[in-house]
């Protein structure tokens, strides 16, 4: 199932569109924002913990995360349904809810709800979509984490395709190998048997 048709502007996080809009293959662009935007959670221990708990989000939910980018008060995910089984206000809702285990660890805790925009079908091409990624990735250095141009030095910045650990964001095939993924694994699924590999795979 594909998200209705035609899509309907920036949702401002308090009344979410119909959930058809977050089913199947959506683009959804995720901001998390931590409560009162205090600062300091952002550490290599939830760092790692951060990236276990999306990859389990984004296999159980059918997800890609072609970039997430995690800053100091707040977090930016891209996520891209796979197949019919995705659904993203499931797949935030589970996420928030392991994510908050860790923060809370730390002192402190996720602001109630989530803002979210859901890619109009202008949005989902795929100029627009690596124009976003870029847009997200950026972030770090508007705020002047980063000298201009370093962003892609930026630590907390990355992206996560289940079954494609070697897959990089900044990698100079990343592009097209994460096109060419993504839609071998909207025809074939997530799950197959290891019989079935073959070495042209993607």
């Amino acid at each position: 199932m594909t998200p209705p048709s035609p899509f309907e502007g920036r949702n401002d996080g308090l009344a979410r569109l119909d959930r058809g809009y977050y089913r199947g293959q959506a683009y959804v662009h995720w901001t998390l924002t931590i409560q009162d935007r205090k600062t300091g959670w952002l550490v290599p221990i939830f760092y790692y913990k951060f990236r276990e708990l999306l990859t389990h989000a984004t296999f159980r939910y059918s997800i890609a995360c072609p970039i997430y980018c995690l800053m100091p008060d707040h977090m930016h995910l891209l996520w891209i349904g796979i197949d019919d089984r995705a659904d993203q206000l499931n797949a935030m809702k589970y996420f928030r809810k392991q994510l908050a285990i860790p923060l809370k660890t730390l002192g402190f805790e996720l602001q109630h709800q989530p803002y979210d925009h859901v890619l109009k079908d202008e949005e989902r091409l795929e100029a627009s979509v690596q124009n976003l990624v870029e847009y997200i990735a950026r972030n770090p250095e508007r705020k002047q984490l980063v000298p201009v141009d370093d962003y892609r030095d930026y630590k907390f910045t990355g992206s996560l395709i289940p079954g494609y650990h070697e897959l990089t964001l900044w990698q100079s095939d990343y592009w097209p190998r994460f096109w060419r993924i993504y839609s071998f694994l909207r025809k074939n699924g997530l799950f197959r048997p290891f019989a079935d590999e073959q070495p042209d795979d993607p």
